[in-house]
C-alpha cells in the first residue's frame, strides 16, 4: 500500500534490544495492591466497596462516574484494607484516592460476564468494554467505549491500529504482538465492528519484522484487515501522523482524526478488548517493560494493576546504579516518577530506570538560531520562535506561533544542539494559560453569581415595595369605608 511521508521527525537510538527477544512473564503478586481511582481520563471512579470487603479477581470495585469515565476491578482476590490517599503517578507528585487491595494468594476470579457472539450488535461490544473498565493502553487512557461509539455522531470509514511503538527502550507491545498474535487480530475485528467500518490498518514500524510477519499472517483470515510496516521514525506513533502516514489525510489543528473518518487504537487495547468480549474478563492487567541502563535485568512483564513500581525493579533483579531518571513511559514523552511507591496503572506501558549513558542531560547553552528544531518538528512549528516568546512572558504571541498544536514529541528538544529544553518550556506555558482560562472561569462564574444574587435581591426588594404598596392602598380604601360610614 502507498504510504505518505510525515514532516519532521528524527532518529533517536532505539535501545530496544535489551528486551526485544524477551518473552512476556508474568510479575509476581505484591504484599499489597494500590489502585487509584483515576486511571484514564475524565472522572474518578466511584467506590463501590468498603474497607473490610472481600473481593475476588475481576470483581468490580469502582464504578464509573459519568459519560467519560472507567469502572475499575480488583486485580487478585483479597481484602480491601482502605481507600484513601496513596502516591498516583502524576508529575505533581501529590497523592490521590486509591482502593488499598491486600491479596489472599489465591488469585480467584469472580464469575466472568457472559462472552458475546462473533456477530454481536455493535452497542453490546462498546457496552462490554465499557463494563470492563479498558482505556486506551498506549498512554492516552481515554476510555476506550467512548471512541467506539464516535460512529454515532462521525462518519467513520478506517480503523487504524497503532503498533508503531515508537519511543526507544519499549517492546511490550512488540512482544505481544508476536506472542498473543490471535487474541490481538481478534480484538482488532472486533473493534471494526464495533465502529462500523470496513477497513483497518495495523500500522507496525519496520523494526519489527517479527511481529509484522505474525500479525500478517494472522490478519489473512480477516479480508477487512491489513498490515502496513510504516517507516522507522519518530513520533510515527502519534495518531495524526500515523493517520497521514497511512491514509494521506491531514487532521485539522485541534480537531480529531474522527472529523476525517479515522479512529485510532492502540494494539494493547484490541488485547484487551478480546479479553472482555470473548472471555468476559475485565482489565485486571497488562504488560509493559522494565528497562534501562539502570535495570539489572530488563523484562517485560504481565503485571497485576497496582503493583508498587519497586516490587517491579526488584522482580528485574533491582538497579545497578542510582538511575539520573526514573520514568513511566518512553524517554520522549514519558513522565517523570517521584517515587518507586508509586502502583502500576492502565496507562503505563513502561518503567525506565535511566542512567546518564541513556539521556543526552546536560547544560544548555543560547539558542543558535540554526533551525534543526524546526526541521525536526513534524508538527511545522517554529519551536524557538514559541520559546522565545515564552522566555519573555508573551504567551498569547506563543499561542499564536502555534504552541497549542505542539503535540509535546520532544523531536525538538532532541534535536537542539545547544540542548534547550524546548518541549518543557512549552508544558510549562499551556499549564500557565490552563490556569489563566481556569482562573478567568472563575472569575466569570463569580461574577454570573454575584449578578444572580443581586437581580435576586433586587426581585425580593420589588416584591417587598409592591407588597407595601398594596397594604397601604388596602389601609386607605379600608379607611375610606370607614369614614363614608360613620358620615352616613
Amino acid at each position: 500500500m502507498r504510504l505518505f511521508r510525515i514532516k519532521g521527525g528524527v532518529h533517536p537510538d532505539e535501545r530496544k534490544g535489551a528486551t526485544r527477544d524477551k518473552t512476556v512473564v508474568a510479575a509476581p503478586l505484591s504484599a499489597r495492591l494500590y489502585l487509584p481511582l483515576q486511571q484514564h481520563i475524565g472522572a474518578p471512579a466511584r467506590p463501590v466497596v468498603k474497607a473490610g470487603d472481600r473481593v475476588k479477581k475481576g470483581q468490580l470495585i469502582a464504578e464509573a462516574a459519568g459519560p467519560v469515565s472507567a469502572a475499575l476491578h480488583a486485580s487478585t482476590s483479597g481484602t480491601v484494607e482502605a481507600i484513601g490517599p496513596c502516591p498516583v503517578p502524576h508529575a505533581s507528585g501529590l497523592k490521590g484516592a486509591a482502593i488499598t487491595l491486600v491479596p489472599d494468594g489465591r488469585d480467584e476470579w469472580a464469575e466472568p460476564m457472559p462472552p458475546l457472539p462473533c456477530d454481536a450488535a455493535p452497542e453490546a461490544i462498546a457496552k462490554r468494554v465499557a463494563e470492563a473498565g479498558i482505556v486506551g493502553l498506549g498512554g492516552a487512557t481515554f476510555p476506550s467505549a467512548v471512541k467506539l461509539n464516535l460512529r454515532e455522531r462521525h462518519a467513520l470509514d478506517t480503523l487504524v491500529m497503532n503498533g508503531a511503538e515508537c519511543e526507544p527502550f519499549l517492546t511490550c507491545d512488540d512482544r505481544l504482538m508476536r506472542e498473543r498474535t490471535d487474541e490481538v487480530i481478534s480484538g482488532v475485528a472486533l473493534m471494526a465492528r464495533a465502529l462500523g467500518v470496513a477497513r483497518t490498518l495495523v500500522a507496525i514500524e519496520a523494526n519489527k519484522p517479527e511481529a509484522a510477519a505474525a500479525m500478517e499472517e494472522a490478519a489473512a483470515a480477516h479480508p477487512g484487515i491489513a498490515v502496513a510496516r510504516v517507516p522507522t521514525r519518530y513520533p510515527m506513533g502519534s495518531e495524526k501522523h500515523l493517520v497521514h502516514t497511512l491514509t494521506g489525510r491531514e487532521t485539522p489543528a485541534r480537531a480529531l482524526t474522527a472529523d476525517i473518518g479515522v479512529v485510532v487504537h492502540n494494539i494493547a487495547t484490541a488485547y484487551a478488548v478480546h479479553q472482555a468480549v470473548k472471555l468476559g474478563r475485565p482489565l485486571v492487567s497488562r504488560i509493559l517493560t522494565v528497562s534501562g541502563g539502570a535495570v539489572a535485568e530488563p523484562k517485560n512483564l504481565e503485571v497485576p494493576l497496582g503493583t508498587p513500581i519497586a516490587d517491579l525493579i526488584a522482580c528485574c533483579g533491582g538497579l545497578t546504579a542510582e538511575p539520573q531518571e526514573l520514568l513511566s513511559g518512553g524517554p520522549m514523552m514519558g513522565q517523570p516518577l517521584r517515587s518507586t511507591d508509586i502502583p502500576t496503572v492502565k496507562g503505563m506501558n513502561g518503567i525506565l530506570a535511566l542512567t546518564p549513558a541513556d539521556t543526552r542531560r546536560g547544560p544548555a547553552h543560547a539558542c543558535l538560531r540554526c533551525g534543526t528544531c524546526v526541521a525536526a518538528c513534524p508538527c511545522g512549528l517554529v519551536p524557538l520562535e514559541i520559546a522565545a516568546n515564552i522566555r519573555n512572558g508573551n504567551f498569547d504571541t506563543a499561542v499564536e506561533a502555534g504552541l497549542m498544536d505542539c503535540i509535546g514529541c520532544g523531536s525538538c528538544a532532541f534535536a537542539c544542539p545547544s540542548r534547550i529544553p524546548l518541549v518543557q518550556s512549552f508544558h510549562f506555558a499551556k499549564g500557565h494559560i490552563a490556569a489563566q482560562q481556569r482562573a478567568q472561569q472563575r472569575n466569570e462564574e463569580a461574577k454570573r453569581l454575584v449578578q444572580q444574587k443581586g437581580e435576586r435581591q433586587e426581585k425580593l426588594a420589588a416584591e417587598r415595595r409592591a407588597m407595601m404598596e398594596r397594604k397601604k392602598a388596602a389601609a386607605a380604601k379600608a379607611r375610606r369605608a370607614a369614614t363614608e360610614g360613620a358620615a352616613e
